[in-house]
């Protein structure tokens, strides 16, 4: 960690793939607050469509994931005379392939357009939503939504944190991302808890997927709506 250094200007090189057309960027003063510097990075970003509509993607995100499967899987299972390590191992087997989606969405965003990555993401991982209920439940359905809903579960993190770049500038990336993440988290609380609402007030987990899943179709039209053209916010 001593040796370590905020980013290649630091040691006068050029970040990875840059072909010396841009001058080096100046590091920041050290001295800068950093609370200064979150809150002046979420005022110039919350000016821009850009920035809410990453947010609200991204709170979908959260809620399709962290705060409803990982959370809620595993019981939703056992309403359906699944045990507990089977339930487990379907978990574990999303995490096997969210590894394989994750890489290979980090290639595809060097490469692609990410407002139509994210398009593909959101939108196949509603889809697999919507369908779980109609699987059965039974081990060849679950195993193919375990693959399918896996190889999506990260895919979504790559494109937006490249078009947060391309929107803000790499020097504020960082802090306009995690702003960005604090709506993922805040979808995620909320999936958590709703997701637990409709099993106590409806008996069933199903109208929380059945949201989940109508609330990705959603992100995968309005991220389209974020201009072609990357146009970074300046201080």
């Amino acid at each position: 960690m001593l040796m370590m250094r905020d980013r290649p200007s630091d040691i006068g090189l050029r970040p990875f793939g840059d072909e010396g057309t841009q001058p080096l960027p100046l590091p920041a003063p050290n001295n800068a607050p950093i609370m200064a510097a979150a809150l002046g990075a979420l005022r110039d970003a919350a000016r821009t469509r850009a920035f809410w509509i990453l947010f609200g993607t991204f709170f979908i995100c959260g809620a399709s994931t962290n705060g409803l499967v990982q959370v809620h899987l595993i019981p939703m299972c056992l309403d359906f005379g699944i045990p507990q390590v089977m339930a487990a191992s379907l978990l574990a087997a999303m995490g096997i392939f969210d590894f394989v989606g994750t890489i290979l969405s980090g290639w595809l965003s060097d490469r692609y357009d990410n407002r139509y990555l994210l398009f593909w993401y959101y939108g196949l991982r509603g889809l697999s939503l919507l369908l779980l209920p109609f699987t059965d439940f039974s081990f060849y359905g679950l195993s193919l939504f375990a693959m399918f809903y896996g190889l999506d579960w990260i895919a979504t993190v790559p494109p937006t944190v490249r078009l947060t770049a391309q929107r803000f500038g790499p020097e504020r990336a960082n802090l306009v991302f995690g702003w960005i993440f604090t709506g993922h988290q805040l979808g995620a609380a909320m999936a958590a808890f709703g997701a637990g609402l409709s099993r106590t007030l409806l008996s069933s987990y199903l109208p929380a997927f059945f949201a989940a899943g109508v609330l990705c179709i959603v992100a995968s039209v309005i991220v389209l709506a974020i201009s072609r053209q990357p146009k970074p916010v300046t201080a």
